[in-house]
């Protein structure tokens, strides 16, 4: 069964990631991990070559912060994430919360 309700990346503001084009992610899908406070987009990939697929916004694969507000069941139930930089070289879900 395919979900209609998967959370979408509305915005990547990481421009040397591979995946992102005119500040829209274009992976199959993101995962978010990381320690615990520290919500990193895992599929980020520091490359000049661009991929993914062209006419398709990325949805969110897999959250694996049971801690963030918007975790059920290792699903993310936000609307939509932001993913931008935190610091200088780490891309993390900007949408990630703590109750």
């Amino acid at each position: 069964m395919i979900r209609s309700d998967i959370s979408k990346v509305s915005e990547c503001s990481v421009a040397d990631c591979a995946y992102n084009q005119a500040e829209a992610c274009h992976a199959g899908a993101v995962t978010i991990a990381g320690p615990s406070g520290h919500a990193g987009c895992v599929t980020f990939i520091p490359l000049t070559v661009k991929g993914g697929f062209a006419q398709s916004t990325a949805a969110v694969g897999a959250c694996q912060h049971l801690e963030c507000t918007y975790n059920a069941d290792l699903e993310c139930g936000a609307p939509a994430i932001k993913v931008g930089l935190r610091g200088a070289t780490e891309a993390d879900c900007l949408t990630y919360a703590t109750a």
